[in-house]
C-alpha cells in the first residue's frame, strides 16, 4: 500500500432521503472536516425529494399533476432535466419505461394511498399513449405542458438522479474518487486510494435475506437493479412486483427477478433497469445489446436462479466464480 493511501482517512457518510438512505464514501487527508460536505449532500438530495416526490403533496412534480391539461407549467431546471431524460429512455425503449404511470402505481397502493378494486379497474381501463405525446417540454421556457390527464411519476428515476446529485457535490469540493448511492442505485467515481476499481455487489433476489449474487468493479460509472423482491404488494395468496407494465396498466405478470445496468450516470441505469425489466430476457437482452449495455438478468427456475447477461463486466463477473 502506498504512502499515500496510508495518510488518508476513511469517511462513511449518510443520512436519510426518499424514504431510504443515502451514502458516499471517500477518503481524504487526515484532519478534514466532513461536515460542510455531509451537509451539501443532505441539501442535495433534500432538494431532489422536494422537486421529484409523489410523497410530497407541495413537491413541484406534483404540482404539474395537479396543473390543467393544456397548461404550460413552470418547473425548476434538476427536474425539467429528469422529465427530459424519462420521456427519452421512454421513446429508446419503445415506451417499456413510462414515467406517465401515476394514477396506475397509485391504483395498485404503490403510493401515498392503499390500493382500492375501483381505483384498479379505472386503471386497467385507462386508454395508453406514449408518455412523449402525453408530456411535452419547452426547455427554452423551462416549462412542461401535458396534453392528457396523465399522472407523472419518476420513481424509476428519481433515486438515480439522487445519487447523481451526490456525485456532484463530491465533485464540486474537490472530492475526485468515491462511491455514492441511494437504497442500491451505485455510483463509482475515480478509483480507491489503493489504486483498484470500487467494488459493488449485485444482490441475490431474495426476498427473506440479503445477500451477493456476484460482485462487479466499477471505475467511473454507475449500477442500478430493478427487482421483483423489495417493493411488492401481497394480492389474495400471491404478490406483486412494484414494477408497472406501461401496456396493461398493471404490475408486471411476469418479469425476471431482477435486472441490472451500467451506464455513465445513475439516472440512466436506474431508468434502463426499468426498461429491461419490463421488456423481459429476450427482448430485454436484445435492447441492452442495441443500446451497448452492460446488463445483468437474474431469472426464477424450478432449480433456483439463472443468470443471463450482456456486456464485458458482467461477463468478467460471471466468469470468475460468482453464481
Amino acid at each position: 500500500m502506498s504512502k499515500t493511501s496510508i495518510d488518508l482517512t476513511r469517511h462513511a457518510l449518510s443520512g436519510p432521503t426518499m424514504g431510504t438512505r443515502w451514502s458516499a464514501l471517500f477518503h481524504a487527508p487526515a484532519g478534514f472536516d466532513p461536515a460542510p460536505i455531509r451537509q451539501a449532500l443532505q441539501d442535495a438530495v433534500n432538494e431532489v425529494d422536494a422537486q421529484m416526490s409523489t410523497w410530497k403533496p407541495d413537491s413541484d412534480l406534483m404540482r404539474l399533476n395537479a396543473a390543467p391539461v393544456g397548461m404550460p407549467v413552470p418547473l425548476p431546471p434538476r427536474l425539467m432535466t429528469v422529465l427530459g431524460l424519462g420521456l427519452a429512455v421512454g421513446r429508446a425503449t419503445d415506451g417499456a419505461f413510462d414515467i406517465t404511470m401515476g394514477d396506475a402505481v397509485r391504483a395498485w397502493g404503490y403510493g401515498p394511498e392503499g390500493a382500492t378494486p375501483d381505483a384498479i379497474r379505472a386503471a386497467l381501463a385507462q386508454p395508453r399513449i406514449p408518455a412523449w405525446e402525453a408530456l411535452t417540454l419547452d426547455p427554452a421556457a423551462g416549462t412542461a405542458r401535458k396534453h392528457a390527464p396523465v399522472s407523472v411519476d419518476l420513481n424509476g428515476i428519481a433515486k438515480g438522479y439522487g445519487t447523481d446529485r451526490l456525485a456532484d457535490v463530491l465533485s464540486v469540493h474537490g472530492i475526485a474518487a468515491a462511491l455514492v448511492g441511494i437504497d442500491g442505485e451505485m455510483r463509482a467515481m475515480g478509483l480507491r486510494p489503493d489504486g483498484e476499481a470500487w467494488t459493488i455487489a449485485v444482490e441475490a433476489p431474495d426476498r427473506d435475506r440479503r445477500a451477493p449474487h456476484s460482485i462487479l468493479a466499477l471505475q467511473d460509472a454507475a449500477v442500478a437493479t430493478s427487482g421483483d423482491y423489495r417493493h411488492w404488494v401481497r394480492v389474495g395468496s400471491g404478490t406483486l412486483s412494484h414494477t408497472m407494465d406501461p401496456h396493461r396498466g398493471a404490475p408486471l405478470a411476469q418479469s425476471p427477478a431482477s435486472v441490472t445496468v451500467i451506464a455513465p450516470t445513475c439516472a440512466e441505469a436506474d431508468a434502463l433497469a426499468t426498461a429491461l425489466m419490463v421488456l423481459g430476457e429476450e427482448r430485454g437482452l436484445a435492447q441492452a445489446r442495441a443500446l451497448n449495455l452492460d446488463a445483468l438478468f437474474l431469472l426464477r427456475t424450478a432449480d433456483g436462479i439463472r443468470t443471463a447477461a450482456t456486456g464485458p463486466l458482467f461477463d468478467r463477473a460471471l466468469q470468475s466464480g460468482d453464481r
